[in-house]
């Protein structure tokens, strides 16, 4: 790395980091003399704590930074040339799988709805040389599934298991290398290891989808349209990549700016674009309306989890969940009592500074939570960095996505338990629940980067 370009990336961390400390008030936080601890760790550590994941790019070595800078559209270009001139043999078929918190970008830069977006989206993609373009909602539901399975086995063994509870959810990216490089053994063990849905797409196409399409996976080029720029450093981890077949569950993460950058680079108009309706997995044309899971545009993860373990757990039925927020929208509890008695307390926490009161929290033994949903951003995924900022000032949007979070919850809420091609995945591809081919797929683990520290160290340029 030149001298130049680390110079520009401990300007920019230092940069971030002051405007975090400015920002920090007392948001999420419930007492002065918490604040102060707060502030104070942070002006200690300032060095890193921005710098270890939120899309700062400070922490990322040279093999990783080589890694990401091949994660763009120049990369997806390139394959798409190469069809176009190579031999029938050398082809790779572009497969893309759409988040559907990307998919509100989309609505509203075209002036329509979630569902008609999709379908233009769709045939931009297929004009350019793409062979299918998935939806990731189904992968969405398995890991959902995976997180509300692994929640209720932590809870049973949380009296003879100190790692069991609280749990994490592992989503998002930011917040687990923010976890591994900086928090360490503090958080890491208290991780879901149920893999993202980007991920677990990943193996939906290179194995199950490869198979029926009688192509080996090497031979795919994947792509995921993500909301977050930190979806590319998920990608990129070691654990995704298989040396046997020298392929990569996902081989590249473009965000949703730019691919509207390359709809404005190509001059193309939305009334020019072809509809062509999303593909489905399983091959099936399916009903075509488009859903989503319960929860703010994150998932919700906490939703599920929270409903499913209400009555698993203790035999009561959850219909309607009811949020207490905590001094801002991005830090809110949710509550299951019975006479009195409260059986569960989940909280969903959001964006860097509740990140941090969390964290000094749990460091003090004062965190009363047995699952929290974490996020990196503010306002959650549809807010993410690569779809909700404003390019020329260089912060969020609001109205963008106050407008794309109106579009989301038009869309009809489906339940993962009810989704038919679950259960028929489960057993088709991986041979039951239970199995060791579902373990192998559906899960991951975490790694300590480096040893703990009881405060995070200052960044080493």
């Amino acid at each position: 790395m030149s001298e130049v370009n680390v110079a520009k990336r401990k300007e920019k961390c230092e940069n971030c980091t002051k405007q975090c400390n400015k920002k920090q008030s007392d948001d999420g936080v419930n007492s002065r003399q918490e604040r102060d601890e707060v502030n104070r760790q942070m002006n200690e550590g300032s060095q890193l704590l921005l710098s270890a994941c939120l899309s700062c790019e400070g922490c990322l070595s040279e093999e990783e930074s080589l890694k990401i800078s091949q994660q763009s559209l120049e990369q997806m270009e390139r394959v798409l040339d190469l069809n176009k001139r190579c031999d029938v043999s050398k082809h790779r078929l572009l497969v893309v799988s759409v988040c559907p918190q990307s998919l509100p970008f989309f609505a509203v830069k075209f002036g329509m709805d979630v569902s008609e977006a999709a379908r233009k989206l769709c045939g931009f993609l297929k004009s350019l040389g793409v062979g299918y373009v998935f939806d990731t909602t189904l992968a969405a539901g398995f890991s959902i599934f995976e997180s509300q399975r692994e929640f209720v086995q932590r809870y049973r063994r949380r009296h003879r298991d100190s790692h069991a509870l609280p749990m994490f959810t592992s989503s998002c990216p930011g917040w687990i290398r923010y976890s591994e490089h900086v928090l360490g053994s503090l958080v890491t063990p208290h991780i879901c290891t149920a893999r993202s849905p980007q991920q677990i797409m990943g193996c939906l196409v290179k194995d199950f989808f490869s198979k029926q399409q009688k192509v080996s996976p090497e031979k795919i080029f994947h792509v995921v349209l993500a909301p977050c720029f930190d979806k590319k450093l998920e990608a990129i981890r070691d654990e995704f990549y298989s040396s046997l077949m020298d392929s990569r569950d996902v081989d590249c993460v473009l965000t949703s700016g730019e691919i509207y950058y390359l709809m404005e680079q190509r001059k193309v108009s939305v009334q020019e674009m072809d509809s062509a309706p999303l593909d489905h997995v399983l091959g099936e044309a399916g009903d075509g309306v488009l859903v989503r899971h319960e929860g703010r545009g994150s998932e919700g993860f906490l939703e599920h989890v929270f409903k499913h373990a209400a009555k698993e757990l203790f035999g009561l039925d959850v219909h309607e969940i009811t949020y207490k927020t905590l001094r801002n929208r991005d830090f809110q509890e949710v509550t299951l009592e019975r006479d009195g008695e409260t059986l569960l307390q989940f909280a969903a926490v959001y964006g860097f500074r509740n990140i941090q009161t969390l964290v000094h929290r749990m460091r003090k033994g004062r965190v009363p939570y047995q699952l929290v949903e974490v996020l990196s951003c503010p306002g959650g995924c549809l807010s993410g960095r690569g779809q909700a900022e404003n390019t020329a000032e260089r912060r969020v949007d609001k109205a963008l996505v106050q407008q794309m979070e109106e579009a989301y919850s038009s869309l009809p809420v489906r339940l993962p338990d009810i989704n038919p091609a679950l259960l028929t995945l489960y057993q088709d591809w991986l041979q039951g629940q239970d199995s060791p081919q579902a373990q192998m797929l559906l899960h991951t683990h975490y790694k300590t980067h480096s040893h703990t520290h009881t405060q995070p160290p200052h960044m080493q340029w």
